[in-house]
């Protein structure tokens, strides 16, 4: 939970991990409005890194669990007291190891669990967002485009494009 100067625009990540048994990879915080709640393994963007590259950073810092990227399934923006734009992008992923050995960062979290959705729309330590998600179908993401140019005078290091699925 290193802080840093994220100006009045922020950029976070969130990730849906989901098991080979449907269950959710979900964590309680030891810190801000999401104090004792379960959410997503979630944080913010830095500086030298794209947004898929920094949930699978934040996935395995804060849970132990290495993962592999689906796709792009959401995008969560607000506004907070008039003054913060507050921006997420969330990812649908799956963990490399069929049984991944649970780690909490103890720092952050109390606890990470595997829980199942249904279990998670019922249970009333459950975020505002694993409600949301749990209703919804969450394979219908965006395509992600990568290894364009967008032309040198960018001096773009890494540029991705993440777009509605093609029909």
């Amino acid at each position: 939970m290193a802080r840093e100067d994220r100006g009045n625009v922020w950029l976070g990540v969130a990730g849906v991990v989901v098991n080979n048994l449907g269950e959710w990879l979900v964590v309680m915080k030891r810190y801000g409005g999401l104090h004792a709640k379960w959410s997503f393994p979630a944080g913010f963007v830095s500086r030298d890194e794209t947004i898929d590259q920094a949930i699978l950073r934040e996935v395995k810092e804060e849970t132990g669990v290495a993962c592999t990227l689906i796709q792009m399934i959401g995008f969560r923006s607000g506004v907070i007291a008039n003054k913060i734009s507050d921006n997420m992008a969330i990812f649908l992923l799956q963990p490399i190891e069929e049984n991944p050995i649970l780690q909490a960062q103890l720092s952050e979290l109390y606890e990470v669990a595997w829980k199942h959705p249904r279990d998670l729309i019922i249970d009333p330590a459950s975020s505002a967002m694993i409600h949301e998600l749990a209703t919804h179908t969450l394979e219908n993401g965006f395509d992600t485009i990568d290894g364009i140019n967008p032309g040198d005078v960018f001096g773009y290091t890494s540029f991705k494009v993440f777009i509605t699925k093609t029909r």
